[in-house]
């Protein structure tokens, strides 16, 4: 291989690094981004501000405690919990909103099973239980799930009981 190809090669790789580190968070911040403009505009029905207003301290709590616990984790590791706390959340509303019609019993399974999902799946064992559980111990808050979650582990749990509860309707 000669100097020139060399150059080129290693220009290429310094490119698509570049490349790769500026698409890096794009997950994480374009979430957090539409969860801060959903939370803090007041003309947003105060339902989905309360569900924005937990994405945004998610994320904010999960970016902290990284850089805390696993500062030599990669940005790409974060989108992933980002899309996962997304896909969580959307999932365990579209449940609730399924269960409109259903008996109030079912909605409150509904509800334990994504709280324990949470709760039964931390990310960093964080021991600060009154910030970790602060939507967790709201009884009037939709969210009622722990900030301390691996929400990828937790959506696969999440599946399991939900299909599990709705086995036993059927």
């Amino acid at each position: 291989m000669n100097i020139q190809m060399i150059k080129r090669t290693l220009f290429l790789s310094f490119f698509l690094c570049c490349i790769t580190l500026c698409q890096a968070q794009e997950v994480y911040l374009e979430v957090l981004r539409n969860a801060r403009t959903l939370a803090t505009d007041s003309k947003t029905n105060p339902t989905i501000r309360q569900i924005a207003q937990f994405k945004q301290d998610a994320l904010d709590y999960m970016l902290v405690k990284m850089r805390e616990v696993m500062p030599d984790s990669s940005t790409i590791f974060l989108d992933k919990q980002a899309m996962a706390l997304n896909t969580f959340v959307n999932f365990y509303t579209k449940s609730i909103i399924e269960a409109t019609e259903m008996p109030d019993a079912y909605q409150v399974e509904i509800q334990k099973c994504f709280m324990d999902a949470s709760y039964s799946n931390p990310l960093f064992n964080d021991p600060e239980e009154d910030i970790t559980l602060a939507y967790f111990a709201k009884g009037d808050c939709l969210t009622r799930f722990s900030l301390d979650t691996d929400w990828r582990k937790a959506n696969i749990a999440a599946m399991k009981g939900m299909e599990q509860l709705k086995s036993k309707i059927k």
